[in-house]
């Protein structure tokens, strides 16, 4: 087996810690567990990271660089507007409700969490999210042109209100360890996407 380059194990690491995230949070995944799940020696993380804030610095970034390209095929998916936004949020569903921790919203699992304690995750986390309602705003404003959206109220708006509604609703799926609030968040999208 050949020897892993640094950028390789630091992408490893960033891998690896993904699945725990998602599972159990960022404090709650301490650096023997992650090195231990990684397969590298305990003293070698700081030579990848210079600190557990760094390295999720650095989760988060690949995080939404993975999650941006998935919302970037959704939305230039087939159909009109309105159809590749209601694929986004069946997506959404699915891949929330899934018993793999892979594809899980990490906005959701660390949001709070990190906020809290870096203003540099937090950062990340804002820049994010900033770039998902850009493209989310994109299609919406698509769907005014392309007719299957009314303008009943402006693009950023519904964009936003869109997100906001499927953020609470995977939180509050999360507390019910159910798919309900996904369907009510489905018909609440339908009635806003008219």
């Amino acid at each position: 087996m050949s020897k892993k380059s640094s950028a390789d194990m630091r992408q490893h690491l960033i891998d690896i810690a993904k699945s725990l995230m998602a599972q159990k949070g960022y404090t709650a995944v301490g650096l023997a567990e992650l090195v231990a799940a990684a397969g590298v020696p305990k003293g070698s993380f700081y030579y990848y990271f210079k600190s557990k804030e760094e390295f999720g610095q650095a989760l988060l970034v690949d995080y939404f660089s993975t999650y941006l390209q998935t919302v970037d095929a959704l939305l230039a998916g087939p159909g009109r507007a309105r159809e590749r936004l209601l694929a986004y949020c069946r997506y959404w569903a699915q891949s929330q409700t899934s018993a793999t921790p892979e594809g899980k919203c990490l906005v959701v699992k660390l949001g709070a969490e990190v906020c809290d304690l870096s203003v540099d995750m937090g950062a990340v986390l804002q820049q994010g999210t900033g770039a998902v309602l850009e493209r989310l705003t994109q299609c919406v404003e698509a769907g005014h042109l392309d007719g299957s959206l009314a303008a009943t109220m402006p693009a950023r708006v519904l964009a936003e209100s869109l997100y906001q509604l499927w953020l609470g609703a995977s939180l509050l799926t999360k507390v019910a360890r159910s798919g309900a609030p996904f369907e009510t968040a489905m018909l609440a999208t339908q009635r806003l996407l008219v």
